[in-house]
């Protein structure tokens, strides 16, 4: 489980498939209402506290990703308590200390990877190129390379070892397609690892 902040008020936590079956919960229980997924929430929110400082009182807006072979991305955003509500409502609050949650669920066919370094782009790209026929998309975003590549054309093996190769070059990205488009610049188009191995000999 990895976690870092992202603001004052939101943080950005990780779990992999194996974090999930460590607890016995499958990818699919995230979806339901279980004793199991509070517990694993309450664990988050605990280490979320000791790891960054994050208090999770409060109304909290959950947006739990799921990605192809990587795992669960979950973003914590805290509201703003409603201190107008009268004292007795503040300490029932204080007692209960319930989390307040407004639940966001979906899942992509999108894999996602960042890379800090051009250098490690282009070694994966020479790892990767006999495995892909479709070498996805390249964007720059934030100082990193971002690379977006479409999980739906491959089966569960082909998957597995692409993302291995891409954990070894890069991290998992948690950033949208969309968010990409809008606010960072498309590099290559298509067939990115293809291209790059192609220009970079």
């Amino acid at each position: 489980m990895k976690m870092e902040r992202l603001s004052q008020d939101k943080i950005r936590i990780f779990l992999t498939f194996d974090d999930l079956t460590e607890r016995g919960i499958q990818k699919d229980d995230m979806w339901r209402e279980i004793p199991k997924v509070h517990e694993l929430f309450s664990e988050m929110m605990d280490q979320a506290y000791m790891e960054l400082g994050f208090d999770a009182s409060g109304p909290l807006a959950v947006e739990v990703l799921a990605m192809p072979a990587q795992g669960m991305m979950v973003i914590v955003t805290r509201g703003k308590m409603n201190f107008n509500s009268g004292e007795d409502t503040m300490e029932d609050e204080l007692e209960e200390e319930v989390y307040e949650l407004e639940l966001t669920l979906e899942e992509t066919d999108q894999v996602t990877y960042a890379f800090n370094d051009f250098e490690d782009l282009l070694r994966l790209a020479k790892v990767m190129a006999p495995m892909l026929t479709d070498g996805g998309t390249l964007y720059a975003y934030k100082n990193k390379w971002i690379l977006l590549l479409d999980a739906e054309a491959m089966d569960e093996k082909k998957l597995q070892a692409v993302v291995a190769v891409l954990s070894e070059y890069g991290e998992a990205a948690s950033v949208t397609q969309a968010v990409l488009e809008e606010y960072g610049k498309t590099v290559i188009a298509e067939n990115a690892i293809g291209t790059l191995c192609a220009k970079f000999q």
